[in-house]
Order: structure tokens, then sequence, then C-alpha cells
């Protein structure tokens, strides 16, 4: 079973490819994304936000 979406893996590339032109920004402060990473994690929210299939982000856990 897989365990992403077709419409989370094309967010993504979207994401991927408005970082590589530069013009991907960050939340709240919309900074420029200079890292991969960041561009996929923010494909993955989006596509979280529209409803495909994405797993759940995995929650911190605190040390006392």
């Amino acid at each position: 079973m897989a365990k992403y979406g077709k419409k989370a893996g094309e967010e993504v590339k979207k994401a991927v490819h408005e970082k590589k032109k530069g013009t991907l920004k960050s939340g709240k402060s919309g900074k420029k994304v200079t890292s991969k990473k960041q561009a996929v994690a923010i494909g993955l929210s989006k596509a979280r936000k529209k409803g495909a299939k994405v797993p759940r982000k995995k929650s911190s856990s605190k040390k006392s």
C-alpha cells in the first residue's frame, strides 16, 4: 500500500520546482526557501491542507 497519494506527489513536485526557480517562500516570514528538505515539507503541508493522502506529522517528544 502506498504511503503517499498521487496528489501529494504532485504538490511536492510543484514546491521543488518553485524552489529551483527561487519563488518558493516559507510561512509567515515569507523568506526564500533554500533547502530541498524544506521545499518537500512545504509541499506535503500544502497537500495535507488540500486533503491528499499524507501520513500525519510526527509529534516531537518533550524531554524533562
